[in-house]
């Protein structure tokens, strides 16, 4: 039990997720309670963020490891991964707070829509950004790993049939010491058994030394840093497609909002209504910019802001600038599709 008395949820073990998630309801439960007696006021809920209905994405846990290295001024994987996490979601929660106040405060006057609209179409780069960001984590990681993890799937093929081999070949000896001294038929087939599985024993050690090397690794245990290596990336893709699915529903959500704008501007001026937003286009898109560039500092790439705007103008279904050629990629992908 606890200090107060209380049963320790700790001490409890679980069979399936539903026991999983009523043991974490029960540790909340325990820590609200102790944080209660305390007098104090903050709280922990056991639930998602999806389940919470926040927007935030998650952080990971960083580790005893990756906090050392930043002690030692060394910057970790880990701990810079949260860094962004923590920017990006101070960026969404910018953004959402923007779109909710655009809504509730625009007016029916042409400037007044030109402007939300603009605003919003501001808001739609930022998202598509970080939709195009997160994929090309997840294209380059997944390339990096393809390599890696063909190596590693083979290296651990082979470590399971050389436990398969050497159990196959204590098996056999086990069966040849207990012959009777006068079985001789039986014993030279066990031997020419023993011999091959020897042999097959050999080959499969050998093969697992070259692939070994190819890692740099000399033994099993440096292997295992190679099995750290993928874990930590896969960890990076899972995050990275979690971000991908979060701002692209931001983005259809701004996109809907962009939709009702439309809907309330189809009664003013066409011409007068894109002369307007024209001339506001290049501070909203230069705002756009300058809050990526303060979340991602020294990871903002020029070519991604391009493909964001490129997918926006998609979105919105509008025509380059005269002066301002759609990118090549999308040239290529749409003649890819047209074929």
């Amino acid at each position: 039990s606890t200090k107060y008395g209380r049963q320790n949820p700790i001490s409890e073990r679980w069979n399936s997720d539903e026991q999983l998630v009523a043991w974490r309801a029960a540790w909340a439960d325990e820590v609200n309670f102790c944080l209660e007696q305390k007098g104090i006021v903050e709280r922990i809920d056991h639930r998602s963020f999806a389940d919470q209905g926040k927007v935030e994405q998650p952080t990971i846990h960083e580790g005893v490891a990756a906090r050392a290295m930043e002690q030692k001024g060394i910057v970790s994987d880990r701990c810079e991964l949260n860094r962004q996490i923590k920017r990006d979601n101070a960026l969404l929660r910018q953004l959402k707070s923007e779109v909710q106040m655009l809504v509730k405060t625009v007016q029916n006057s042409l400037a007044a829509i030109a402007q939300a609209m603009e605003k919003l179409r501001a808001n739609m780069i930022v998202f598509a950004y970080q939709v195009v960001h997160a994929n090309g984590i997840i294209t380059k990681t997944s390339a990096d790993m393809e390599d890696i993890v063909s190596g590693f799937t083979q290296y651990n093929t082979v470590t399971g049939q050389i436990k398969q081999k050497m159990a196959e070949r204590k098996k056999l000896l086990t069966a040849k010491k207990a012959l009777s001294p006068l079985q001789f038929s039986e014993a030279r087939r066990l031997n020419a058994k023993i011999a091959e599985a020897t042999e097959d024993l050999e080959e499969l050690k050998s093969r697992k030394e070259q692939i070994m090397s190819t890692f740099g690794k000399a033994d099993d245990k440096g292997m295992k840093d190679v099995k750290f290596w993928i874990d930590r990336r896969e960890e990076q893709i899972q995050k990275a497609e979690a971000a991908e699915a979060k701002y692209s529903d931001e983005l259809d959500k701004a996109l809907d909002e962009y939709h009702e704008l439309e809907a309330r501007a189809e009664a003013l001026d066409p011409d007068e209504m894109k002369t307007a937003r024209l001339s506001l286009r290049p501070e909203e898109e230069k705002r756009a910019a300058s809050k990526i560039e303060e979340a991602y500092g020294n990871s903002y790439d020029h070519a991604t802001m391009r493909e964001a705007k490129d997918r926006v103008m998609d979105l919105l279904g509008e025509e380059p600038v005269a002066d301002k050629p759609r990118s090549v990629r999308r040239d290529l992908q749409q003649a890819q599709e047209k074929v």
